[in-house]
């Protein structure tokens, strides 16, 4: 199992038992919050580098 599948299958524990601790509202909050806090985090160069990649992930 690679790296990447554990932190996905380590995700979804994770939102499971915060779905049953907490209202929805909370939850999808902190679902959407810490992508985005991430992605604010970046400075400019490294926000072009992300968007050309998926770019050219997407026309795969």
């Amino acid at each position: 199992m690679s790296n990447r599948t554990k932190i996905a299958i380590g995700g979804v524990v994770v939102g499971l038992i915060l779905l049953a601790w907490l209202p929805f509202w909370a939850v999808l909050l902190i679902i959407v919050g810490i992508p985005v806090a991430a992605y604010l985090t970046l400075d400019s160069s490294q926000r072009r580098r992300l968007r050309r990649v998926s770019r050219r992930q997407i026309r795969r």
